[in-house]
This record gives structure tokens, C-alpha cells and sequence, in this order.
């Protein structure tokens, strides 16, 4: 019994901390339209963008000083980095949420009431999920929090939309919203929604795994003339050491150029953004 009652304690503490920061402070919560590296993590990116860098200047001209200029570009290297964990983390929350929804939808459809079903929802994620680090069940605690700090469910779910900044979110929010205040059939809003979110995100997967191929394909033209250089450069230095020097630097300052746009073109075209 002692055991059990301090873990009562700390789940009540835990719910506590949660419905502070949603009531008292909502600049704390997440934003999932940013994701803001650390000093640490920033320090990181530069530094291996840097590496990365001087590596593919080093291998074009064999002059350390035109290397390690080049390595300056790793500054850009945080900004990159962020926007691929900022979309993976929309990613898996889209996907979490479509699953959020269909235990709602469960959970409504058998009888339980709206807030129950949020809760219900977090249980249901555990199962799935028994580490508890996902941003969706995160959010449905602070709108179990707020909810029983008095806010009204709809205005706790409209809050979580504005920080998603997703389409789906957004829509399910407004149509929860209009059909809580307006008395419609919120069991077959939810699970039509559900539905309709699930094929959307069965599509965008299929389509992905479409373009898989291409990709690799892609990294694999990028990753061929530093490979080809390498090759030439170990059996044959003397062929390629007039490139080294003089006007030889000029023409390899130009290939790199052409490189780095060709890169950027085909980074463009495989980013589909699904």
C-alpha cells in the first residue's frame, strides 16, 4: 500500500507540473512548426559540417587553405539539420496522431464520454509506445491536464492545432469544435476522420516507398564524382596533380561549383514533400 500510494503521489505531482505549464505557461510548450538545436548541438553540426566540408574541398584542390575555407560553409550546417528533425518530427506526429484518433474513436463509440476517450487514448498509445517519449501522448496529458483544471476540450485541442501547424490537425480541431458546440454526432465525426486521415497517411507511405529508390539512386550519383576523384588521385597523381595548381585550381573551382548545383537541383527534386 505504501508503494502504491507514492506512486499516486507522483503521478498527481507529474499531472500537477503538466497542468501548471498548460494553464500558467503556454510560451513552454511545444512548437512543432521550429526545432531549436542546443548550443551543444549547433557546436556539433558546425563541426561536422565543417569536417565535411574541408574533406570535399580538400579532395577538389589538394591546398589546405582553399579546404579550410571551404569548411567555413559548416556554419550553414545547423540550419539543415534542424529542418530534417523538424519534418521527422512532424512525420511520426501525424502518424501518432492518426492512431490517437482511432482509440478515441473506439473508446466514443463504445459509450465513454469525450474526456474519458482522451484519456482512454493515452493508454491505448502506452501499448504501443511503453517508453511514453511520443509528442501526442505529451499533448493529450496537457489536455487531460487542462481539462481537469476546468478549460473546455475544444479550446485545449484548437491550442495543440495552432502549435502543429498540420492540415490534419487543423481540420479535425475545427470540425471537433463546431460539432461539440453545435450538438452533431461526434462518434461518427471522429471516425470518419480517423478514416479519412489513416488513407491519407496510407497513400503518402505508399508514395514514399515509390521514391525510395530514387533517392538512393540520387545519393549514389552525388557520392560517384567524389569517389571517381578519389580513384584517380591514388593511381594516378601525376595525372591529376596539374588540376592542383595554377590554372588547374580554377577548373577544379569550377567543377566544384557545377557539382554543388547539380547537387542541389537533384536534392530538390527528390524532396517531396508527401
Amino acid at each position: 500500500m505504501g508503494g502504491f500510494s507514492l506512486l499516486k503521489r507522483r503521478a498527481n505531482l507529474q499531472k500537477w507540473r503538466v497542468g501548471f505549464i498548460a494553464a500558467d505557461n503556454p510560451a513552454k510548450l511545444a512548437d512543432y512548426r521550429v526545432y531549436p538545436l542546443s548550443a551543444q548541438q549547433r557546436g556539433i553540426c558546425m563541426l561536422v559540417g565543417g569536417a565535411a566540408f574541408y574533406a570535399l574541398g580538400y579532395v577538389f584542390f589538394r591546398v589546405v587553405s582553399l579546404a579550410f575555407l571551404l569548411s567555413l560553409c559548416g556554419v550553414y550546417a545547423p540550419k539543415y539539420w534542424s529542418s530534417y528533425l523538424l519534418r521527422r518530427r512532424r512525420e511520426n506526429l501525424s502518424l501518432h496522431f492518426k492512431q490517437a484518433l482511432y482509440s478515441l474513436s473506439s473508446s466514443l463509440a463504445s459509450g465513454r464520454s469525450v474526456e474519458n476517450g482522451f484519456r482512454e487514448a493515452i493508454d491505448d498509445l502506452k501499448l504501443l509506445y511503453p517508453d511514453g517519449d511520443n509528442d501526442v501522448m505529451r499533448e493529450l496529458a496537457i489536455i487531460c491536464a487542462r481539462m481537469d483544471y476546468g478549460q473546455p476540450v475544444e479550446e485545449a485541442l484548437l491550442d495543440f492545432s495552432r502549435r502543429a501547424a498540420l492540415e490534419d490537425i487543423d481540420n479535425f480541431a475545427d470540425v471537433f469544435t463546431t460539432c461539440k458546440r453545435s450538438g452533431g454526432d461526434l462518434v461518427e465525426v471522429v471516425r470518419r476522420t480517423s478514416n479519412l486521415i489513416g488513407e491519407k497517411l496510407e497513400i503518402s507511405q505508399e508514395i514514399g516507398v515509390m521514391i525510395a529508390q530514387k533517392r538512393f539512386e540520387a545519393k549514389a550519383m552525388l557520392a560517384a564524382p567524389i569517389l571517381f576523384l578519389l580513384f584517380m588521385q591514388m593511381t594516378s597523381p601525376d595525372y591529376m596533380l596539374p588540376l592542383h595548381q595554377g590554372v588547374g585550381l580554377l577548373i577544379s573551382g569550377l567543377a566544384l561549383l557545377l557539382y554543388a548545383v547539380c547537387a542541389w537541383l537533384m536534392l530538390k527534386i527528390i524532396d517531396i514533400r508527401l
